[in-house]
């Protein structure tokens, strides 16, 4: 990975550290899936990620600084973790999925977070990412008695899944 952008665009850097759209997906799936280990994230890409793109995507995200990988001991899975810059990614992917809902053709089962993201803004998004701080940062949610984010997007796709097709 590149130490120094290519040019001082602010969008280009960021790009640059994003990387592709399989870097995006791995986030996706740590942030809203909770996903933290190699073979989890393999295992359920909904995408159908192949471990050699996934195993160079983590260690492009590790050296960008949005990841942080704690190797075990022997035989031990080592664990991903999101660093703040990597969860302050958050409102870039809700401003993903309210494009991909506009302007892509989606399922209900798979857009439901995104739709519900979306109508809820920026109070659901920190409290989101007050979550994300607190399983990969040890940093307390300031507000424990909110009912927590992650559990707001999986009742509302239980939902969407429970609905007679």
């Amino acid at each position: 990975m590149r130490e120094e952008p290519r040019s001082g665009c602010a969008i280009n850097a960021a790009v640059e550290v994003l990387g592709d759209r399989w870097s995006v997906i791995v986030l996706r799936d740590m942030i809203f899936g909770g996903r933290r280990y190699f073979r989890d994230l393999l295992a359920n890409s909904e995408e159908g990620i192949a471990s050699n793109i996934l195993s160079s995507r983590l260690k492009s995200l590790v050296a960008g600084g949005l990841l942080t990988h704690a190797t075990a001991g022997r035989g031990r899975r080592g664990t991903y973790s999101l660093t703040e810059a990597g969860i302050q990614t958050v409102p870039i992917m809700v401003a993903l999925g309210s494009w991909g809902l506009r302007h892509r053709p989606t399922t209900p089962e798979l857009s439901v977070r995104a739709r519900l993201l979306e109508e809820a803004g920026p109070p659901l998004w920190e409290d989101l990412m007050d979550e994300l701080r607190e399983a990969h940062l040890g940093i307390p949610r300031p507000h424990p008695d909110r009912p927590p984010a992650s559990r707001l997007l999986q009742e509302a796709y239980e939902r969407v899944m429970a609905e007679p097709t």
